[in-house]
């Protein structure tokens, strides 16, 4: 009977999971108790089942459910866009706050750079940003972050095909400074555009890297050069280090498993 009940038991557990990876990795209860065909409170008692053991996130109790980074470690399988557009949502809201700047986080798919959220900064002067734009890899910090820690062939076969194009008095124009660049910002740990992409505008960058140990995203604070001196740069870059390093986390990085291992 014990045998029984407990094959019946991890049986429904998959069929949650499950249920949820099919929305996107998220899903509210009503949606999970009904598509699994389960009574609400069996389907309540392994939600929380679940959270307990670590495959389940939750942040509130009128939150959906989310799979946890547990799964993606154990799977290997990376975060959609999506999941990482809506999971770092509170942590850019939390850097804006906290900079009164403008943030953003892009990630890096198929060579292309792209911004997936973004917060702009409420002062007068303000840097508009906008979901999708496409960044170039060669001269914006995000893209600089992102292409820091790919692997090597991976990181010259997208440099093979940029066309280094001079945007503005200080981009990057060749393959050799941008090697050198890129090995001044893995020495420390976040990357600046100096209006490398637009005359006015600078930025700075820091990676942010998932359970497995990649950067999979670049989070940014971005502003009017009149705003961003060097000794501003400077005090913004302990708030940038500190949310990316707690978005790390929350993706799994750096978990108690991990260490134990």
């Amino acid at each position: 009977m014990k045998s029984g009940l407990s094959h019946q038991s991890l049986e429904r557990g998959l069929r949650v999971i499950e249920t949820i990876a099919d929305f996107g990795g998220s899903a509210s209860a009503s949606v999970i108790a009904r598509k699994t065909g389960l009574p609400r409170s069996t389907a309540h008692h392994l939600l929380r089942s679940l959270i307990t053991f670590g495959y389940l996130l939750q942040d509130g109790e009128a939150q959906p459910y989310k799979l946890a980074p547990r799964l993606f470690k154990l799977t290997g399988r990376a975060w959609t866009q999506g999941q990482l557009a809506e999971i770092s949502v509170p942590f850019i809201d939390e850097l804006s706050r906290r900079t009164g700047e403008g943030t953003s986080l892009a990630i890096l798919r198929e060579g292309v750079v792209s911004v997936v959220v973004k917060r702009d900064s409420e002062g007068p002067v303000r840097v508009v940003q906008k979901v999708g734009t496409v960044r170039p890899i060669y001269c914006t910090a995000v893209g600089k972050i992102l292409a820091a820690w790919l692997p090597e062939k991976e990181l010259d076969d997208i440099i093979g095909r940029i066309v280094f194009e001079k945007i503005t008095a200080k981009t990057i124009t060749s393959p050799a400074v941008l090697h050198l660049e890129l090995a001044r910002i893995r020495a420390n740990g976040f990357a600046i555009d100096k209006e490398e992409h637009i005359e006015g505008i600078r930025c700075i960058a820091a990676p942010v890297r998932d359970h497995s140990g990649k950067v999979c995203a670049a989070l940014c604070i971005v502003g009017p050069k009149n705003r961003f001196s060097p000794r501003r740069l400077k005090e913004l870059r302990g708030p940038l280090l500190d949310v990316a390093a707690n978005l790390s986390v929350q993706l799994g990085y750096g978990a108690k498993e991990d260490a134990a291992t």
